[in-house]
C-alpha cells in the first residue's frame, strides 16, 4: 500500500472512531429500526446475566408449539452472536444484573392471521430484586416483535466482555401502523435453495415485516410439486430446482414461528407458459403458449386441483390469483379458442374478464379471499368480488381511486418499492406514502398496506440479500411506524438506518450499504458506519 493509501485509511479510522466514540457518549442515541410508536429511555447501564432466563409466570399462552421459547433462544443466538462473551456477572452488583425477561402474553392462541393484534409493550426497569425485564403483548407474535426490540437495546461491551443494556431504563409501547407489511420473493425466474429463503425470513423478522409473498411459478419455470397434478414441476429448471410439498410446509411453519404469514401467488391466465411443459392441452396451442387456454374447461379444473392442494399448505387467508400483463391476442387467432370466443359472443378483453372471475370464484370456494393484480380493476373494478384486494404496481393514485371503489388495496408502485429496480434508493423507499390522497378515514382503513418487491430476474441466492437490505428496511418503517413519528426528510434517518444495516450484517445477513445504487458495493476501505 502506498503511503496516501495509508493516510486514508487512517484518516477513515479516525472518522470510524470518532464517530462511534460520539455514539458512546451519547447515549441518548436511539438506534431502534423500525421506529417504535413511543420510547423513553434514561442513563443508565445494565449487564446481561451469563444465564440469562425467559420467565412467562401469569401468561395464558402455554407454548405448547415452542414458538415463544424459540424466539428466545434466537434472541440470546444473536444478542451473543457478534462477540465472544469473556466476561461472567458473577462478580457484579446483582442490582445492576439483569436476570431475564418476564413475558407475558394474553391471548392462548398461536394462530397467526392477517390482523391480529402484533402490539406489545415493553419495560427494563433500573431496579428490581431481581431484575428482569418486563413485557406484555395481546398475541405471542406481538411477543416476537417485543424480543427483537429487545435485541436492538442489547450491545456488546469492550470493556466488560459482555452484554449490556444501556439507557436503562427503558419504556415502549409499540405496534405496526398497517397490518399487511409485505416483501415478495420470485422463485419462478431463479431458483432459490430452501435455506437461502429462511435467511429472508430470518431478515424480514428483523425489519418487522409479515408477509413473505411467494410468487412460486411463472413462465419461465414451475419448481412447485402439486400432488393432483404431478407433471406440472416437469416445467422445472432441472430435477434439482424444485420444491416439494414438505418443503412448501416447512417454509410456512418455518416463517409462522417467526411471525410471517406466507401468501402464495399462481398467476392466472398470462405468465403460464411452463404449465403447458406438462400438460400441453393448457396451451392454446404450440404457437400460443399463454394465456392459458380459456376456451378448455381442463384448464379450470387444473386450476381447482392446485387450490385444492393449497388450501391444505397455505393457511393465510389471501391468495393472489396475478392477472396482471396478459395478451389475449393469441386467443383470438387461434382457430378453437376464437370459434369458442364466438360462441359465448365474447371478444379478448372480455374472455380476460371471464377467466378472472371464474378463478375467483374457485378461489373464494376454497375459502380463500383474492388478491389481484391492479390491471383487474384497470380494466373491469367493478365487476371483481367484493374479496379482492387490488395490488397496486403500476404507479402511483391507483390505491386512491380503489379505495374510493370501496375496494381494499396493498400498495407496491414499482418506480418507489420494487426492489429489482436498482436505481430507485432507499429515500424514495422510505417516503413512499400509502395513503397518499386518501383523507377519509373509511377509505384509509382499506389501505391494507404495503409490499416490496424482489422480482428474480437478476437476483439468486448469491445476491437476494443485499439487494433486499437495507433498501426493504427503509420501507419496513413506512409501513410500521406511526405516520407523525416518520421523518419528513429521510435523511434524517440516514444515522440509524446505517446503524440497522451494519447490525444486519452482524448477524449474517449480506445488507448492502445504503451510499450508491441497489446492492452497490463499498467503494473504499472504511467503517460500515460510513458506508
Amino acid at each position: 500500500m502506498g503511503k496516501t493509501g495509508e493516510q486514508s485509511t487512517f484518516i477513515l479510522f479516525l472518522v470510524y472512531f470518532l464517530a462511534i466514540s460520539a455514539y458512546a457518549a451519547d447515549i441518548k442515541h436511539l438506534n431502534i429500526w423500525p421506529m417504535p410508536k413511543s420510547a423513553s429511555y434514561g442513563y443508565k447501564t445494565l449487564y446481561l446475566n451469563n444465564d440469562f432466563e425467559l420467565k412467562t409466570d401469569g401468561s395464558k399462552f402455554n407454548d405448547a408449539s415452542k414458538i415463544l421459547n424459540d424466539a428466545f433462544l434466537r434472541l440470546i443466538d444473536v444478542v451473543k452472536g457478534t462477540h465472544v462473551i469473556e466476561a461472567g456477572t458473577s462478580k457484579t452488583d446483582p442490582s445492576l444484573v439483569l436476570k431475564g425477561i418476564h413475558v407475558v402474553v394474553l391471548s392462548p392462541s398461536d394462530e397467526l392471521q392477517h390482523g391480529i393484534d402484533e402490539s406489545y409493550k415493553l419495560h427494563i426497569p433500573e431496579k428490581g430484586n431481581p431484575l428482569y425485564a418486563h413485557l406484555v403483548a395481546q398475541t405471542v407474535y406481538g411477543a416476537l416483535h417485543g424480543l427483537q426490540t429487545f435485541s436492538q437495546v442489547c450491545h456488546f461491551n469492550f470493556t466488560s466482555r459482555g452484554i449490556v443494556v444501556n439507557q436503562v431504563p427503558w419504556t415502549i409501547v409499540d405496534q405496526p401502523r398497517f397490518s399487511y407489511r409485505g416483501l415478495l420473493i420470485d422463485t419462478s425466474r431463479h431458483y432459490l435453495p430452501l435455506p437461502i429463503i429462511k435467511k429472508v425470513i430470518d431478515s424480514m423478522a428483523y425489519a418487522k415485516l409479515n408477509v413473505l409473498h411467494w410468487h412460486i411459478v411463472d413462465s419461465e419455470s414451475f419448481p412447485l410439486e402439486v400432488p393432483s397434478y404431478p407433471k406440472l414441476w416437469n416445467g422445472a429448471y432441472s430435477v434439482s430446482e424444485r420444491y416439494t410439498i414438505a418443503d412448501a410446509i416447512e417454509i410456512v411453519s418455518y416463517a409462522k414461528r417467526r411471525g410471517i404469514n406466507v401468501l402464495a401467488e399462481l398467476d392466472v391466465p398470462g405468465h403460464a407458459l411452463s404449465w403447458g411443459i406438462g400438460y400441453h392441452a393448457l396451451w392454446p396451442s404450440t404457437d400460443c403458449r399463454e394465456p392459458l387456454d380459456v376456451s378448455n374447461e381442463f384448464t379450470f379444473k387444473l386450476i381447482d386441483g392446485i387450490l385444492s392442494d393449497f388450501s391444505k399448505i397455505f393457511k393465510y387467508k389471501f391468495i393472489h390469483l396475478g392477472g396482471d400483463e396478459v395478451n389475449t391476442s393469441c386467443w383470438e387467432s387461434t382457430p378453437h379458442v376464437r370459434k369458442w370466443l364466438q360462441k359465448n359472443g365474447l371478444n379478448g378483453s372480455e374472455a380476460y374478464q371471464y377467466f378472472v372471475l371464474r378463478a375467483q370464484k374457485i378461489a373464494l370456494s376454497h375459502g380463500y379471499e383474492i388478491i389481484n393484480w391492479e390491471e383487474t380493476f384497470n380494466h373491469f373494478g367493478s365487476k371483481l368480488s367484493p374479496k379482492t384486494v387490488v395490488h397496486n404496481w403500476l404507479g402511483g393514485g391507483v390505491a386512491q381511486s380503489v379505495v374510493e371503489a370501496g375496494l381494499r388495496c396493498i400498495v407496491s408502485n414499482q418506480d418507489k418499492w420494487y426492489l429489482d429496480h436498482l436505481d430507485a434508493l432507499w429515500q424514495d423507499f422510505y417516503s413512499n406514502e400509502p395513503l397518499t390522497n386518501i383523507t377519509n378515514p373509511k377509505q384509509q382503513a382499506l389501505v391494507l398496506g404495503g409490499e416490496v418487491c424482489m422480482w428474480g430476474e437478476h437476483v439468486d441466492g448469491s445476491d437476494i440479500e443485499q439487494t433486499i437490505w437495507p433498501r426493504a428496511a427503509a420501507a419496513a418503517e413506512r409501513l410500521w411506524t406511526p405516520y407523525d413519528r416518520l421523518a419528513k426528510d429521510p435523511e434524517q434517518v440516514t444515522d440509524r438506518l446505517s446503524y440497522f444495516r451494519c447490525l444486519l450484517n452482524q448477524r449474517g445477513v449480506a445488507a448492502a450499504p445504503l451510499e450508491g445504487l441497489g446492492r452497490a458495493a463499498p467503494e473504499e476501505p472504511g467503517s460500515c458506519y460510513m458506508q
